[in-house]
């Protein structure tokens, strides 16, 4: 049993009710705080941020893939600290690094100042560089170890009813991230982005502290079993250890499973990411506004969270793979939808197919990696998974850039996007549940 560090008012084995539904409120509300790190954190900031500090679009777009890319060599190796220090102190270490960080942010043109006068040099690979080891800093902290955490939290505290319990988490961060960059959007006219990153960070600041308080790492810990079952834990014996359910990182790698699944996020994170970040470029070519084109996040979080909770219930009863499927066909809706967007029906298409995506992501890389792979190494596993999603989310924007670039328009992604989910379809037929 792993011993913890109390310090905290909240006792989870003298709960009137089973603490995990606690523990699913909070880590949501978790995930939800994580959202300046993440890219619909981050789109709003773009193009005022890049003004301020000099830098054109394409090299704003390479010091986003820089920073993003340092991360995900970082959060692979991450992943394994949950497994040993737990979700609880992993979090509030993250929160209290993505503070600091978005405050730093907050003062980037200074700080390139200060290093232009040092150097006595006037060149925007100062600012670039400036700007590229704070994404690192927001990147790992917020969308890598936070996000991470809070997730894994809440799936270990939860078994045959994780799709159910996810629902909620996923209908929830739905609607908050496509509430944040109109939130995110006023404060910066409002005040400025300066302003509005320091009160990001002040904010998170203030979650850490319910983060000690409400977070804990296993309901074993406290002589429960996941959904509510008392029982009484010898040594360092997990449920997964006494069913024979667990799987190490190196043998998860080995299956089929883990790559099909992972591949399919990681697109999600590509596209998502990508038409996230240059949103107010990507509608432009078609003659529409920055307030409209960030209020499609609104309808696109409709679709997310009627998807997420359809198929989080289903995910209970249901087999994975077919939703794996389901995934798959909304990327080339997507897809389809970012070539054909001067037409009247691509936008539907786009709307409908990155707001799916979302819907399936939420309950996919939720649901999928404990139930085949089980809790003891859950961390490993997924910090692998999550670095994946970050190297393709580094990608993104600078290859929308590129193509924007080259061909001025972004329509030639979607042909990029067709040609692989063509092989996730050709990979995805044995895609099912691994044995140990």
């Amino acid at each position: 049993m792993r011993r913890t560090i109390n310090l905290s008012i909240v006792n989870p084995s003298k709960s009137p009710f089973y603490y995990g539904y606690v523990i699913a409120f909070v880590g949501t509300i978790g995930v939800w705080v994580s959202f300046p790190g993440q890219t619909v954190g981050v789109s709003v900031f773009t193009d005022p941020v890049k003004d301020a500090l000099g830098l054109s679009r394409n090299q704003f777009s390479n010091a986003y893939l820089v920073g993003t890319f340092m991360s995900a060599l970082l959060i692979g190796s991450s992943g394994k600290m949950l497994d040993v220090l737990g979700t609880r102190l992993v979090s509030f270490l993250s929160c209290l690094l993505l503070g600091v960080s978005l405050l730093l942010a907050s003062i980037s043109v200074e700080i390139s100042g200060f290093f232009k006068g040092f150097l006595q040099v006037d060149s925007w690979v100062v600012s670039f560089t400036v700007i590229s080891c704070l994404f690192f800093l927001i990147r790992f902290s917020g969308q890598g170890l936070l996000t991470m955490a809070s997730r894994n939290m809440i799936m270990i505290w939860f078994d045959k009813n994780r799709g159910k319990i996810n629902s909620f988490t996923s209908i929830s961060l739905s609607l908050g991230f496509s509430l944040a960059p109109l939130l995110i959007n006023v404060l910066i006219d409002d005040g400025g982005w300066e302003h509005a990153w320091r009160l990001l960070g002040f904010g998170v600041f203030v979650f850490g502290f319910f983060v000690w308080q409400f977070y804990r790492d296993r309901p074993e810990d406290y002589g429960l079993l996941p959904d509510g079952v008392p029982v009484v834990v010898s040594e360092n014996k997990s449920v997964d250890e006494v069913e024979g359910l667990f799987y190490t990182l190196s043998e998860a790698i080995r299956t089929r499973s883990f790559w099909m699944y992972a591949l399919i996020l990681a697109f999600n994170a590509f596209l998502v990411t990508g038409f996230s970040f240059h949103i107010v470029s990507v509608f432009d070519t078609i003659g529409v506004g920055k307030s409209a084109a960030v209020a499609v996040f609104f309808p696109i979080s409709i679709v997310s969270v009627i998807v997420s909770l359809v198929f989080n219930v289903l995910s209970d009863y249901l087999k994975l793979q077919w939703q794996l499927y389901g995934m798959i066909f909304v990327g080339i809706l997507a897809s389809l939808g970012l070539f054909y967007l001067s037409e009247p029906f691509g936008r539907y298409l786009l709307i409908v197919g990155i707001g799916a995506l979302g819907g399936f992501f939420a309950v996919l890389n939720a649901v999928v990696w404990p139930r085949f792979y089980g809790r003891k190494n859950l961390g490993a596993i997924t910090g692998k998974v999550m670095s994946f999603i970050i190297v393709s989310s580094a990608i993104a924007p600078s290859l929308f850039s590129f193509f924007f670039s080259y061909f001025g328009t972004y329509k030639y992604i979607g042909v990029l996007c067709l040609v692989f989910l063509l092989f996730l379809v050709v990979g995805s037929r044995k895609a099912v549940v691994p044995r140990v």
